[in-house]
């Protein structure tokens, strides 16, 4: 979600500001270590004599500020046209983030429909497990849908037995994790379903 289809990098510094200040640590630093992961692992890494069930506690903090400040999160480009374009196919929206937050994110100045997180045929609950991916009734339903668990980029190339998926990687993130193709963001991406019920994704040129 965040940073493939909407862009909410303007609350997650603005709130992890607030947080390194709270606790005496400098603001700039503390966000070399923020983006692309869970809330309670960058806190370990920034207080590593915390016990983790104050980083826990103090993530659940943070979600809920995050949940509430949606001031600056926009669109990434092309991703209402993108999400249109799937809405009719089997999809999964895979996001370390609760429902809330998730809700909040995707329903910001509609760059996409909050329905985009359950397909007709592929319903997927985000339901955020302690290693910050969806459990239960997210994983089930990616499993019923005919698509598999994702841990990030890397779990892409791992998450279909005996194979594995292409990867995407958008955004300047996800250049330096060896994606199969990589785009600035989803402009360049067309989506195609063939009549036998291959979908096709076109990444057009620069």
């Amino acid at each position: 979600m965040d940073g493939t289809l909407v862009n909410s990098d303007a609350v997650v510094e603005r709130c992890w500001r607030r947080w390194a200040t709270d606790h005496g640590l400098d603001p700039e630093e503390a966000l070399k270590v923020v983006h692309g992961r869970q809330g309670y692992a960058t806190m370990a890494v920034l207080l590593p004599d915390r016990p983790m069930e104050e980083n826990y506690a103090d993530n659940r903090v943070m979600l809920a500020r995050e949940t509430a400040d949606v001031d600056g999160v926009v669109p990434v480009g092309g991703a209402p046209a993108f999400m249109a374009a799937i809405a009719g196919l089997p999809h999964a929206l895979v996001t370390s983030a609760d429902s809330a937050l998730a809700a909040a994110r995707m329903g910001r100045r509609r760059a996409a429909d909050a329905r985009g997180a359950r397909d007709r045929r592929t319903g997927v609950g985000q339901q955020a497990g302690p290693r910050g991916l969806p459990q239960g009734r997210g994983r089930a339903g990616l499993r019923g849908g005919g698509l598999h668990r994702v841990r990030g980029l890397r779990g892409g190339h791992r998450g279909r037995p005996g194979g594995g998926m292409r990867v995407v990687g958008v955004g300047p993130r996800a250049a330096a994790l060896a994606p199969d193709a990589h785009v600035d963001d989803l402009t360049r991406i067309r989506v195609e379903a063939t009549e036998d019920g291959t979908i096709r994704l076109h990444i057009a040129e620069h």
